[in-house]
């Protein structure tokens, strides 16, 4: 499943060298190959600051819960890790057209629609449950959703999903750490949410 990403897994993807990025990641319009959240720009840490690796071209390794399957090799990726359990992931995919890409943003929904039903069928040892948190007028349009893990042998995990879309680029991110619905830093992912897909342009 994949849910948690220490930091000594971060390191290691952010060691690795960014492979033709400016062939995978086609221009979006007029406004040159899609921007990626920095770190300052993601949910605040109480005792941490965030650090990023290096935009990176393929499906990020472990792909993400729930979206990853539908995750192209065209996909660009970013992955993000504090000091402590938390850690976040940023993948961008720039479509033929527009209409491409509201079908694939539409794919995306669907799995996380059916997040927490998927995780336990694969996962006998899992328990999960997810949250809509709804959709945020960014672009053509963004939205949100919460899933909350918990095995047999007491773990708890908390992530947070959005995609949103502008154009022919799509972008999902996904928050995750250890602990439950409460933890979850909703509405300062809802603005992260809305500048990682404002720095699609």
């Amino acid at each position: 499943m994949n849910v948690r990403v220490h930091r000594g897994t971060a390191a290691i993807v952010a060691a690795v060298a960014v492979a033709a990025i400016g062939a995978l990641a086609a221009p979006a319009g007029a406004a040159g190959t899609p921007r990626f959240l920095s770190p300052s720009q993601l949910p605040p840490h109480p005792s941490s600051a965030w650090y990023a690796g290096p935009v990176t071209a393929g499906q990020p390794d472990p792909l993400p819960m729930c979206v990853g399957d539908a995750l192209p090799s065209t996909s660009v990726h970013r992955a993000y890790y504090t000091d402590l359990d938390t850690n976040a992931l940023q993948v961008t995919v720039v479509e033929r057209d527009a209409q491409h890409a509201k079908a694939f943003a539409a794919l995306l929904r669907k799995h996380l629609d059916s997040c927490a039903k998927d995780v336990m069928a694969e996962y006998p040892d899992v328990t999960a449950r997810q949250k809509y948190y709804g959709k945020l007028p960014v672009e053509e349009g963004a939205v949100v959703y919460g899933v909350n893990t918990r095995t047999t042998w007491g773990a708890t995990d908390i992530n947070l999903f959005s995609v949103g879309r502008d154009g022919r680029v799509v972008t999902v991110v996904r928050w995750g750490q250890m602990g439950g619905f409460r933890d979850a830093p909703v509405a300062a992912f809802k603005k992260t949410t809305v500048t990682a897909v404002n720095k699609l342009r």
